[in-house]
């Protein structure tokens, strides 16, 4: 636990660092998330989520340097989270420490996620957390588990 964990504002240069967490072949076939190009990664990140002022995203750091971010934004009336962090930081509990300072900044209840089923990983942390399973849904060909984090955790 001597990792200094802390979230912050994203600032332009963690878009990099981001935008390499994002094409890191071991992290794309977890997720099941199809790496985007330069240009679309950078205008989603500045036009779609730093723009938006529905969106709450922050860096988190570890030992001050950026490890990942967390993302909660608003589909339709259901609010959801998300996260990428650098494979360097899976496997340490570092992402339960950083989700759960976010979990403390965003007080949305009831909150979602809807992880790729196969990525048992980021299943368990989710759960750890208190986010209950409420259904399997289907992106494209790919099924996913919505979570749930009520009112009452």
């Amino acid at each position: 636990m001597g990792d200094e964990v802390q979230l912050r504002d994203v600032e332009r240069a963690d878009l990099e660092t981001f935008f390499e967490q994002e094409h890191d072949p071991e992290a794309v076939r977890r997720s099941l998330f199809a790496p985007r190009d330069r240009e679309v990664f950078m205008n989603h990140w500045t036009r779609r989520i730093l723009a938006d002022p529905t969106v709450f995203v922050r860096t988190a750091t570890v030992n001050g340097e950026p490890a990942g971010h967390v993302v909660a934004w608003w589909e339709e009336d259901r609010r959801f989270i998300g996260y990428w962090f650098g494979r360097q930081h899976w496997g340490r509990g570092l992402g339960t420490r950083i989700l759960t300072l976010f979990l403390q900044q965003e007080r949305t209840r009831p909150l979602h996620a809807d992880p790729f089923a196969g990525n048992t990983g980021s299943v368990r942390l989710l759960e750890r957390l208190g986010f209950q399973r409420s259904e399997s849904v289907r992106h494209g060909e790919n099924t996913h588990i919505l979570l749930m984090l009520g009112a009452d955790t």
